[in-house]
């Protein structure tokens, strides 16, 4: 799964510990989400929504459709 939280945290001037911080999160996670390492967990994305004002949908995209 893809994700914009890099493009996101860069727009707000952001450090990645200030958005781990933000979401309850080590920066190590932070890193790992950025990157596409780590698929959080429905509540996670859900407090990554609201943290950037966002739909989930907005944030998170498939790989591929279909």
């Amino acid at each position: 799964m893809r994700n914009d939280i890099k493009a996101l945290r860069a727009d707000r001037r952001w450090s990645q510990a200030e958005l781990g911080t933000a979401l309850g999160v080590s920066r190590q996670t932070v890193i790992a989400l950025e990157n596409g390492k780590y698929d959080p967990s429905l509540p996670l994305a859900f407090k990554i929504a609201e943290t950037f004002e966002k739909q989930i949908e907005e944030i998170f995209h498939p790989d591929s459709e279909g």
